[in-house]
């Protein structure tokens, strides 16, 4: 019994430790509030009725009468969310493909060929990312509108959208291709593939975390933008969720709390799906590709 106390008394945490470990599960349960508590927000305010909205004796934390599914179905049925639902993910799914088309053999170039001059072109590329789209929307609508005559439509933003979604990624992806082991590539070449073949076997399969970050990032930077949105569509056929929800749904001073808070739900969550299927592809591209570059 006196050899197998003092083991286990040696086995046991000391003080120190457990205060680490309190402090640390103190500051998850921090920011796991900060992260969930808008959430929550949105979807008590989604599910309330209006009397509990607008009743200062309920808390706003919670509800004293039943939830209703009523701000959804005004969502639905008396508004066009679904018209806008479509035309967002529609043109960012043409912006992503658009943009991987030119960010990745761009990219590759400009990281492996020792392109003359080439960090100087990507540090410029990545320059045009950095001007702000209150700059660039007048003459973007003078092209778009005057000389293409796409004006009101959203296949304008297909031609605009990429216009910050190329510079950021390419930058991204330079970063990343440059961690690809270069030895790799030359194997692929000495044993018959040529560049191409190298390319497509060997360089993008192991570049997979690095393209998903970037398809991720076009993805959701197509659907965040608000300035050309309004710019480019002004009739409710043709608007994007940014446009659309602010624009039926807020009047002068007044603002129809349930059906944004709804609206506002139903657009966060295949976002967040997307961000959490792809975690690990997600970290790792950002930690290994921007870093890097």
């Amino acid at each position: 019994m006196s050899v197998t106390v003092p083991a286990i008394r040696q086995n046991r945490p000391g003080p120190r430790r457990i205060s680490n470990r309190a402090l640390l599960y103190l500051a998850l349960v921090f920011y796991l509030t900060i992260a969930v508590f808008p959430l929550y927000w949105m979807m008590m305010a989604a599910f309330k009725s209006d009397t509990d909205l607008i009743d200062t004796s309920v808390s706003p934390f919670w509800f004293r009468r039943p939830l209703t599914l009523t701000h959804f179905d005004q969502l639905f049925l008396h508004t066009n969310f679904m018209t806008w639902y479509w035309n967002t993910y529609v043109i960012a799914a043409f912006v992503l493909l658009i943009t991987l088309a030119i960010c990745v053999p761009a990219a590759y170039a400009l990281a492996r060929l020792h392109v003359p001059g080439g960090e100087k072109i990507a540090i410029g590329l990545f320059m045009t990312y950095l001007v702000p789209p209150t700059l660039l929307f007048l003459p973007l609508s003078q092209v778009i509108s005057g000389g293409l005559g796409l004006g009101n439509n959203k296949w304008a933003l297909v031609l605009v959208y990429p216009s910050f979604t190329i510079p950021f990624c390419l930058w991204l992806l330079i970063g990343f291709f440059k961690r690809v082991p270069l030895e790799i590539e030359e194997a692929a070449l000495v044993d018959g593939c040529n560049r191409v073949q190298a390319v497509i076997r060997v360089v993008l399969p192991v570049s997979v975390p690095g393209i998903l970050t970037t398809a991720i990032f076009a993805f959701t930077l197509a659907q965040q933008d608000f300035v050309y949105a309004l710019t480019f569509t002004s009739s409710s056929s043709q608007q994007l969720l940014n446009v659309g929800i602010p624009a039926s749904l807020i009047r002068g001073d007044i603002y129809f709390w349930g059906e944004l808070m709804a609206a506002a739900l139903m657009a966060g969550i295949p976002v967040a799906i997307l961000y959490n299927v792809f975690l690990d592809y997600f970290v790792e591209g950002i930690t290994g590709g921007a870093l890097r570059g």
